[in-house]
């Protein structure tokens, strides 16, 4: 494919639509971002505390199992039997000391190792596998793990970096923040979101769309962009990187400045009868009260006030993808920091109070941009040349971080 084709400009502050609708660039994905040597993030450690604990996920759209061992450690596959290609687990999670193909019973160790197959000698000499079949040769597809803090990573790669080199320092200390201390999960929600998964990358990394987008953020302050805030950016390429504000830094006069040019954004005469749920206790390393962390490709690290969880961004094909939300709190919490944090969950998810819009917008894109694949988009807010940090929300700074990330993965 020929980059022209793709009117990319070389700083990155244009794209060309066609990269959300085609078929042969999502074929293209699947080999060299879904299974070349980048990290993908998979899961938490926590959620595989047992021997013989399993969850199933995806990492792009391939099925993916992962299971600890019943000496400990954590092994990942392609969920998929290697004898006629089914589903191997179809559970969400689960416990078990093998797994078996729901078609054909062929069974699997938690080592990927097969090591049954009914009727493997027929019935009475006839029939059954051919002599020469060797069960010890036959594995299912091994995915590379790296943990960092707890948090799970893995590659389909044949040669992935080491891992913190690859996610870089500052993600690296913030994932740290994130999970200073033992987690458990709280729950789990799905979203589907008809649209391309890169646009929803690009909605994360969009610090200006948050204090517009989301009234109930700006209108309650939990992200406006009058507020102190900003974005770092990491990686060789700088395709991961961390937005963040911080509650009650902006005042009446910074307000006005800003929302005075927008329209039904902001509307302080509105009033919570209940406004618990956005009561922010300092708990984390750093000041910040809101962190959005994304890494390349698939990852998502959110603290907003007091709600912390993960986000894991799941492609289902060129028009839809999945976003797959594990909530966690800390071990120690106490009775009421959980029952917070339970409540402050509303705020994000496919009804979230203030991330509902996000799958509304990433349609909206996806549907209009569909007609016209020669177009392209501006991302010029933050300004042109240098990809760098911004000590304000008003960037589209990580969008381009994103692109330059995702051209040099894709080879194009």
């Amino acid at each position: 494919m020929q980059l022209d084709t793709l009117k990319r400009a070389k700083d990155f502050s244009s794209i060309g639509y066609k990269v959300f609708h085609s078929e042969e660039i999502y074929d293209r994905e699947r080999s060299h971002i879904f299974s070349g040597n980048l990290w993908n993030y998979v899961c938490l450690d926590v959620e595989l505390a047992e021997p013989g604990s399993f969850i199933t996920t995806y990492i792009g759209d391939i099925p993916v199992l992962v299971n600890r061992t019943m000496d400990g450690q954590l092994k990942a596959f392609e969920n998929r039997c290697q004898h006629r290609g089914t589903k191997l687990r179809r559970e969400a999670r689960g416990k078990e000391t093998t797994h078996t193909c729901v078609y054909h019973q062929w069974c699997y160790n938690l080592d990927g190792g097969l090591v049954g197959i009914p009727f493997a000698r027929g019935k009475d000499g006839k029939g059954g596998l051919p002599p020469e079949f060797d069960r010890s040769s036959i594995k299912l597809r091994e995915m590379k793990l790296a943990t960092i803090h707890g948090v799970v990573f893995g590659s389909f790669g044949d040669d992935p970096p080491k891992l913190e080199d690859y996610l870089g320092p500052r993600v690296v200390e913030l994932i740290g923040n994130l999970f200073y201390k033992p987690v458990k999960v709280l729950g789990y929600q799905r979203q589907r979101i008809l649209g391309n998964w890169k646009l929803y990358n690009e909605n994360v990394r969009d610090t200006n769309h948050g204090g517009l987008l989301h009234m109930f953020h700006a209108t309650f302050g939990l992200a406006r962009l009058s507020q102190e805030g900003g974005a770092r950016l990491d990686g060789a390429t700088r395709g991961h990187n961390t937005s963040y504000t911080t509650y009650g830094t902006d005042n009446e006069s910074q307000r006005k400045d800003g929302y005075s040019q927008t329209k039904k954004v902001m509307q302080e005469t509105f009033k919570l009868a209940d406004p618990s749920i956005l009561h922010f206790e300092r708990e984390l390393p750093g000041e910040e009260s809101l962190v959005i962390l994304s890494t390349f490709p698939n990852g998502v690290f959110q603290q907003i006030s007091n709600s912390l969880c993960t986000r894991q961004i799941r492609p289902r094909g060129v028009d839809e993808m999945e976003l797959y939300w594990t909530y966690y709190g800390f071990v120690d919490d106490t009775p009421e920091m959980a029952e917070h944090r339970r409540n402050q969950a509303n705020l994000v998810g496919p009804g979230g109070l203030v991330s509902m819009e996000d799958g509304e917008a990433v349609q909206l894109v996806h549907e209009e941009t569909k007609a016209s694949p020669e177009a392209a988009s501006r991302i010029i807010i933050g300004g042109l040349g240098e990809i760098k940090d911004s000590e304000s929300l008003v960037t589209e700074m990580p969008l381009r971080g994103f692109w330059a990330t995702y051209f040099k993965a894709m080879d194009l």
